[in-house]
């Protein structure tokens, strides 16, 4: 499974707005809605919220990965989003977050979730590709970017 599989090329936010953790799963939801790939935000927001309960998903390094399963939605599907100043995303080192991958997936596809969910973290774990990312700033460059990285690793 590649990511450029479920993330589609508008679903690219090069700036965020907003600066808490609820907030900016507001916006990437928000962006969702304006592709339509899902019509409940309020529903989905309140799932990934659920999920960010468990445990976050800022798992370190200037990066998160929200996720959670939706009946709202029917194939997995993706929003990338950059912060500029980084937000407190209650990530596992403490840091701060710079780069996102929002993941909603049908209730169903429980395989294909962990297979998305898995291909984002081997990405994110090269540390050249953070730096990268995070120096692109429009979205033509930032997918780019991940279409390279995406086909370069196995």
């Amino acid at each position: 499974m590649k990511l450029m599989d479920f993330l589609d090329k508008r679903a690219i936010i090069p700036v965020l707005e907003k600066k808490n953790k609820e907030e900016v799963i507001e916006e990437m939801v928000g962006k969702l809605v304006a592709l339509g790939e899902i019509k409940n935000s309020e529903e989905t927001v309140k799932i990934l919220l659920e999920r960010e309960k468990l445990g976050s998903t800022g798992i370190g390094e200037g990066v998160a990965i929200p996720h959670g399963k939706s009946k709202d939605v029917k194939k997995i599907t993706a929003v990338f989003a950059k912060s500029k100043d980084g937000v407190d995303f209650e990530a596992l080192d403490g840091e701060p977050v710079y780069l996102f991958f929002l993941l909603v997936a049908p209730e169903s596809s429980t395989s294909e979730h962990i297979k998305a969910l898995a291909r984002i973290s081997r990405l994110l774990k090269d540390s050249n590709f953070r730096k990268k990312l995070k120096m692109k700033q429009t979205v033509e460059e930032i997918l780019f970017a991940i279409s390279e990285e995406d086909t370069r690793q196995p």
